[in-house]
């Protein structure tokens, strides 16, 4: 009776122990969030909670909040009708890249409506908090001030003192090196190219001796049949070659596929900066459709896994029950 009693016991712990294993494993299941967040941009603040920025509504760009990376609440917007930007009439904010520089919050955005490729621009506003509001500072330039056609999709950068800005969408990507404060183009800077044509949704990350540039490429707007992918390439050099696995340069449109699509997503691309968690993993967000309910571009997070220098996704398509970042 008492080897049975001693028997149960010891099950009884083992059982407990093991449900009480599986309850403190933390999942997350894609999309994060249910609202239609393209394009997204995040930043970790001084406060300790991450801020999330994206394209809709492209009136006024919401602002989203969270302690964990996977749940989110929507706490407002970066403009309101009577603070959004205007250099481009009738246009819609796209894109926002997040920044905190010298002291304060920096937004860059895109200004646009669909077919101005040549009058769209690139703007900057500032905050002294991630949670707005933020103050409109006006254009960088406009496509046709640059000579640059479509010049939306901004990303910042700061490499060796510098500071940069990365931009364009499917005429080449390129960078400029904007003034100490991050407000303006440096007087007398010049363009430069760092990749062909078939790109747009810049974001760069510098690791381990090796700059990598990622963007999207093929269709982002197209609901269900959304072609959009997130590929990558490296460098020695914030301004290339960024070549991939095979040497070829991303220049010549050749690169490294991180994340597709598949019979649940569609169209995963514009990816965010990466983040690490308190574990070392790194996390990437982008958007994508989602075939179940295709209403709008949805809020995807997927780990980034390294391996020989080179990042990847499992099974380079987004997982649904998926293990969550620790913070």
């Amino acid at each position: 009776m008492k080897i049975c009693v001693l028997i149960f016991t010891l099950l009884s712990l083992f059982t407990g122990i093991y449900v009480s294993g599986l309850q403190d494993r933390r999942v997350y299941t894609n999309p994060v969030s249910s609202l239609s967040l393209p394009d997204p941009t995040v930043i970790l603040a001084g406060n300790g909670f991450f801020y999330l920025y994206a394209t809709e509504d492209i009136r006024n760009t919401p602002i989203l909040k969270s302690a964990d990376l996977v749940n989110w609440e929507l706490i407002g917007t970066a403009f309101t009708g009577e603070t959004r930007p205007s250099f481009e009439p009738g246009g819609g904010i796209w894109a926002p890249d997040i920044n905190y520089i010298n002291g304060q919050y920096v937004l860059y955005y895109s200004m646009s409506k669909w077919g101005g490729e040549w009058t769209c621009g690139i703007g900057v506003a500032t905050s002294d908090n991630p949670e707005g509001p933020f103050t409109d500072r006006g254009k960088l330039f406009r496509s046709n001030e640059i000579g640059v056609q479509n010049s939306i999709d901004p990303f910042y950068i700061e490499d060796n003192g510098k500071k940069y800005l990365f931009w364009g969408s499917f005429h080449g990507i390129f960078a400029i090196e904007l003034t100490d404060d991050g407000l303006s183009v440096r007087p007398g800077a010049e363009k430069r190219q760092v990749a062909g044509d078939a790109y747009e949704g810049t974001s760069i990350l510098f690791r381990d001796g090796f700059y990598y540039l990622f963007c999207s490429t093929g269709s982002c707007c197209e609901g269900v049949r959304s072609t959009y992918t997130t590929v990558v390439g490296r460098s020695e050099n914030l301004f290339g070659p960024y070549l991939n696995k095979k040497g070829e340069s991303m220049s010549d449109n050749k690169h490294e596929i991180l994340i597709h699509g598949n019979e649940r997503f569609a169209g995963t691309g514009h990816n965010s900066e990466i983040i690490t968690d308190k574990n070392g993993r790194t996390w990437i967000f982008y958007h994508a459709v989602d075939r179940t309910n295709p209403r709008g571009r949805k809020l995807m997070l997927s780990e980034i896994i390294w391996e020989d220098g080179w990042p990847s996704v499992a099974g380079s398509v987004p997982c649904e029950t998926c293990s969550a970042p620790e913070f």
